[in-house]
C-alpha cells in the first residue's frame, strides 16, 4: 500500500512539472494534484472514520465563466470498531475507492465558483467491491493556481454513502 501511494505521488509530481512547462502554450488548460478529506454522514458515519485522498484534476475553459473539469483520485475511509455486548466485538470494513469525476464549473464572480460533478467509483477492498455512481456538487475559490473547495459527495452502490468533503489543490 505504501509503495502504491509513493508511486501515485511520484506520478502526480511528474505530471505537475510537465504541465507547468507547457502552461505557456495552453492557457485554456490546467492540470494539478490535490488532497482531500471526507467527513462521512448518515449511516456511513456509523461505520467509517474520516477519509483521506489524493488525486489529479484537470480543467479546460469552454466559454466565459464555464469550464469542463475532471479528476481521478484514491480515497480511503477506515472502518470503525463496534461492540454488541456479551463479548461480541468487531470492526467494520475499510472503504477504499477510486472515484472518476467529470463535470462543469461556473465562475460566479472573480475567484468564487460553483461546481457539479458526476461519475463512477471503483470500490477496491473490504465488503465494498464493484462499480457504482457518484454525484458531487461543490463551491470553492480559485486564486492563481490555488484551488480550495467544499463539497458534498454521494456514492451510489447498494445504498448511498455520503460525505462532506474539503479539497485543496494546485493547478499548473
Amino acid at each position: 500500500m505504501k509503495k502504491i501511494f509513493q508511486a501515485v505521488a511520484a506520478l502526480l509530481l511528474l505530471i505537475g512539472v510537465t504541465a507547468q512547462s507547457s502552461q505557456a502554450q495552453l492557457k485554456r488548460f490546467s492540470i494539478g494534484p490535490f488532497v482531500e478529506a471526507g467527513f462521512p454522514t448518515g449511516d456511513f458515519s456509523k461505520t467509517n472514520k474520516t477519509g483521506y485522498g489524493i488525486g489529479l484534476g484537470a480543467d479546460i475553459k469552454l466559454v466565459a465563466g464555464l469550464t469542463a473539469v475532471g479528476s481521478v483520485s484514491y480515497m480511503y475511509f477506515g472502518g470503525k470498531s463496534f461492540n454488541l455486548g456479551n463479548n461480541i466485538t468487531g470492526d467494520y470494513a475499510d472503504v477504499k475507492a477510486i472515484p472518476i469525476r467529470l463535470g462543469l464549473r461556473y465562475k460566479v464572480f472573480s475567484i468564487l465558483y460553483a461546481k457539479l460533478e458526476g461519475g463512477t467509483i471503483q470500490f477496491a477492498g473490504g465488503d465494498y467491491t464493484g462499480v457504482g455512481g457518484l454525484v458531487a456538487p461543490g463551491i470553492g475559490i480559485r486564486l492563481l493556481g490555488l484551488d480550495v473547495e467544499g463539497k458534498y459527495e454521494a456514492w451510489f452502490k447498494d445504498g448511498t454513502r455520503g460525505f462532506w468533503g474539503l479539497k485543496a489543490g494546485y493547478n499548473f
